[in-house]
């Protein structure tokens, strides 16, 4: 095909569609039989398309079920010839002959319509079916009778197609071609000069078909004709054209008309056949007739969609070889046997599923077949899911999504298209289409609880796994995957990485640190669960850890305080009766629960069948009347247990004094023994023990120098004074006559006993309770302590209150524990602590302010003596509080100051005249100022009456 020249023509047609999936059509023009890899048209340029985007959206050719003669060639822009095309091959004799198809584009889909028109080229020669064709004419025939020749079939169309006859030699015939309906030419031989069988039996012409291409081309064709005997009347048809009416998909053998014709000769020469003689290719493969009787069959099978009608030439010959002819119009009913084509023309197969509504997932064409409602065609989707169909053009279709996709609650679709005909009975058909709809991170992870508790027993290792979070993300993959962050906050002004520590993968908290319940019990923070996708989403969760109790700690005892310089003694006079309370072990244990549940048992005593202790308050009361046979010094060892598991357990050593006085009961307890400690390094303590000895020997010499002569120079003022000698008592003493409930406070002051070793003692008694403190490290000295409670606070005092005296504090280990008597320092009734030793003048006020109130209880003392007796009362109440400024009771005398003024200076001058001869009783006996006199034995008064002797221990 190289070396012809043909025109081909381009036609162009670019229209903008009212549907947005459709872009163009165009159409092009070519010859047949072009050579593979020929040029068909600039597509992209015709199209108005960039190169680029036919490369970025993988332009493809799509032809559907047909064969592919075209491709497109990206590169250039261009469409190639794939495959050679033969339009005889491909449309017969259909006209015009063309290529259908669509150029398909992605992101975004778009396609084209395309439509090349296939020219027909003179490639083929006329052709004759047969290699000869045979007559047998009557020597009688007359001039002017047709003799109908076969005609040549030309695959061509047009002016390629058979255009003219000739026959040669002309000298009997003639040919003659007679215009048809469907624009066929009817090839007749005609007589034109008498057949003289005696000169040529036998005549041969050639009978030529020639076409009207460039160059021309012809096919040839023998005719043989034998004269015969006259027979002159030729067959003859009953119409010149049949009709009849087929049924595609009929049976074979189903009868579509008969045909006749008659021919009045007789004999042989009146006999007439039938035969089909038509040009069109493929009809004797469908249709027969009975050559006898003219009934013509259908032996093959028809199509509606192949061909919609079929013309038959039918031939009437007799046996004289003369014939007619005559035409049969077969017309093919449509029935509804195809069902709709779908074709996927471009699909998606993923989409994220954050896509706007109205995006175009896939794009199909649809085509029926059949003629009229059999060949209308409607498509519908599969109900609950979110995608619709739009017809976008006459057969084609688009699938777009019709609301927001959601992969948490569909991560796959399969999306089946029923496209259905309007036949009787209707015809559909299906196709499924599988879409994944790939994860975007719209999901932040969620915990599985609203808050998390956890517990964990204090003293607990290190790294110890508390409790685990847990969260969830409905997305997929990455943005599934969760991370766990502890959230930076502070517990206690200590960061909370410091307590706990979380896993980031698995979510396990961990403890950083052994917790402690007693500095700590519980505390939160906050966790948050993050996942992996960009940008990230995330959720917090509080989580609070509580610190469980473990029984670590041991009780401890706060009263009564144990030191390894004194001895703490509790005194409980012979007249107790049974349940008196002697004191109370005070003890606290700083655990929780019933780690922290006490109870108290009575280890180890001197005498058990005398004390007791309460199990759960640690009181410790007689249990028997004191007998005078009781020792002095009683000794208990007191257990207190918690309840914990194991439990732990404290001991306390407390000291009981059997006795009615102080003095009774010194000479008992100076004689106990202390433990000592001694070191393996004996000669570094010994050389340390003498340095220290010496340097306290020299500061006692010192010491005592000084208070000797401060002292001398003190009784020789008052040997001046015309005040009394007169002992110090707080300004807030007061007691009562054992009827009241308050705590009350007093003081013993002695200045001289029979033993010149203890010529200072002081006695002190903490709230309701006696208590002896014994100092080894004094020698002869015994102090009473005070708690630093002040119970009652007179307003109408007129005593000023002074600094606080050292001798009447407790040491900070010496207070009671809040189970005891007392409380804190700053929660006593009162002032504060004893104030500073007042001046002589602020002692003789004290003194006549108290006289009244203690009345009842003095007692004479001898010459040379000083003495105070009191009544025990462990309580009172405010309503026995005295009125200082009432009665002054003066110690050793039996007078009574009132407020008359002359009385009050009596009395004045009697006290002066009494410590007068006691200071004379003094310098008179210089021998015994070393001796201490024994104090004064108390009135016999109700409470005191059930001793009357006291018991001396050798």
């Amino acid at each position: 095909m190289s070396d012809r020249t043909m025109a081909r023509q381009v036609l162009l047609f670019i229209s903008v569609l009212s549907l947005s999936s459709v872009h163009g059509q165009v159409s092009y023009s070519i010859p047949e039989e072009m050579a593979k890899g020929s040029l068909v048209g600039n597509i992209a340029q015709d199209l108005g398309l960039d190169i680029k985007r036919l490369k970025s959206g993988n332009a493809r050719i799509h032809v559907g079920n047909s064969a592919e003669y075209i491709e497109l060639n990206k590169e250039r822009g261009v469409l190639l010839i794939k495959e050679r095309i033969d339009r005889e091959g491909m449309c017969r004799q259909t006209t015009p002959c063309a290529l259908h198809f669509q150029i398909i584009m992605e992101n975004p889909i778009e396609f084209y319509r395309v439509t090349i028109e296939i020219t027909d080229i003179n490639d083929n020669a006329p052709l004759f079916k047969k290699d000869a064709m045979k007559f047998e004419i009557s020597e009688s025939a007359v001039i002017g009778s047709k003799f109908v020749l076969e005609r040549a079939f030309d695959s061509d169309i047009g002016a390629n197609g058979l255009q003219s006859y000739s026959l040669n030699p002309t000298e009997h015939f003639i040919l003659k071609l007679q215009g048809q309906a469907d624009g066929s030419k009817k090839v007749e031989m005609v007589l034109q000069k008498p057949l003289d069988r005696e000169k040529q039996e036998q005549i041969s012409l050639v009978l030529t078909a020639l076409d009207g291409g460039e160059p021309q081309l012809s096919g040839t064709v023998q005719i043989h004709v034998t004269v015969l005997d006259a027979n002159d009347n030729a067959p003859v048809f009953t119409q010149a054209i049949y009709k009849a009416s087929l049924v595609e998909n009929s049976q074979r053998g189903t009868l579509l008309t008969t045909v006749s014709a008659t021919d009045i000769d007789n004999g042989s020469n009146g006999l007439v056949t039938y035969s089909i003689s038509s040009s069109i290719d493929g009809i004797l493969d469908l249709f027969e007739i009975d050559e006898s009787n003219g009934e013509v069959r259908l032996i093959g099978k028809v199509d509606y969609e192949t061909a919609k009608h079929y013309q038959i030439d039918i031939e009437a010959k007799d046996q004289g070889g003369l014939s007619d002819s005559s035409k049969l119009v077969v017309d093919i009913v449509d029935v509804n046997d195809n069902s709709p084509l779908i074709d996927m023309m471009s699909t998606s197969k993923t989409i994220p599923e954050n896509v706007p509504p109205q995006t175009i997932i896939a794009v199909m064409s649809v085509h029926d077949p059949d003629s009229d409602n059999n060949g209308v065609v409607n498509c519908v989707l599969s109900e609950n899911i979110p995608f619709t169909i739009q017809s976008t053009s006459n057969g084609f279709y688009s699938l777009v999504t019709d609301s927001d996709l959601d992969r948490e609650r569909d991560s796959e679709y399969n999306i089946s298209v029923t496209c259905s005909d309007e036949g009787v009975p209707s015809l559909s058909s299906s196709v499924t289409l599988t879409l994944q709809i790939s994860d975007v991170n719209d999901n932040a992870p969620v915990f599985e609880r609203s808050s998390y508790e956890a517990y964990i027993i204090e003293n607990n290792t290190p790294g110890l796994s508390i409790s685990t979070v847990k969260a969830r993300d409905a997305d997929w993959n990455q943005n599934a995957r969760v991370s766990y962050i502890l959230e930076d906050s502070s517990v206690n002004g200590v960061p909370v990485s410091s307590y706990v520590s979380v896993s980031a993968d698995s979510g396990v908290i961990h403890a950083v640190r052994s917790f402690d319940y007693e500095q700590i019990k519980d505390f939160q923070f906050r966790v948050k669960a993050q996942d992996g996708g960009s940008p990230p989403l995330s959720s917090n969760v509080t989580v609070k850890i509580m610190i469980q109790d473990q029984n670590d700690n041991a009780p401890q005892v706060l009263y009564p305080v144990q030191t390894s310089s004194s001895l703490v003694a509790e005194m409980v006079p012979r007249s107790a009766d049974v349940g008196y309370l002697v004191t109370k072990v005070v003890a606290v244990d700083v655990d929780s629960g019933q780690n922290a549940w006490l109870s108290y048992k009575l280890q180890k005593a001197t005498d058990r069948a005398l004390f007791e202790v309460g199990l759960q308050n640690g009181e410790i009361r007689t249990i028997r009347q004191v007998n005078d046979k009781d020792a002095v010094k009683q000794r208990l060892t007191v257990v207190v247990e918690d309840n914990g598991q194991p439990s732990r357990s404290a001991t306390v050593n407390v000291n009981v004094a059997v006795a009615d006085s102080f003095p009774e009961v010194l000479s008992e307890f100076t004689d106990f023994t202390h433990d000592k400690e001694y070191n393996d390094n004996l000669t570094f303590y010994l050389v340390l023990a003498l340095a220290v000895v010496s340097f306290l020997f020299i500061t006692c010499l010192v010491v005592i120098i000084s208070v000797k002569i401060y002292r001398w120079r003190q009784s020789r003022i008052l040997y001046h004074s015309n005040l009394p000698v007169i002992p110090y008592y707080p300004p807030r003493y007061a007691d009562t006559l054992g009827t009241g409930t308050l705590q009350h406070v007093y003081n013993y002051e002695v200045c001289r006993t029979t033993d010149s070793r203890k010529s200072d003692c002081q006695f002190a008694r903490p709230c309701s309770q006696n208590v002896l403190i014994m100092d080894p490290s004094s020698t002869g000295t015994m102090q009473r302590m005070q708690n630093e409670k002040n119970i009652l606070d007179e307003p109408d005092s007129k005593l000023e209150q002074k600094p606080p005296n050292a001798d009447w504090r407790f040491t900070q280990g010496q207070r009671p524990g809040p189970s005891g008597a007392g409380g804190p320092p700053e929660m006593a009734m009162g002032t504060g602590p004893w104030p500073n030793p007042p001046t002589e003048a602020e002692q003789l006020q004290a003194l006549m302010a108290a006289a009244n109130e203690v009345s009842e209880a003095t007692a004479t003392l001898g010459p040379g003596t000083m003495g105070l007796s009191t009544r025990y009362s462990p309580q009172f109440t405010l309503q026995h509080v005295p009125d200082y400024r009432q009665n002054v009771y003066i110690p050793g005398s039996t007078a009574t100051l009132t407020s008359n003024p002359q009385q009050q200076q009596q009395q004045q001058m009697l006290m002066q005249q009494q410590m007068a001869a006691q200071h004379q009783a003094l310098q008179a006996q210089p021998s015994e100022a070393a001796a201490q006199p024994e104090p004064p034995k108390p009135a016999q008064t109700p409470a005191s009456k059930k001793k009357s002797t006291k018991k001396e221990k050798k």
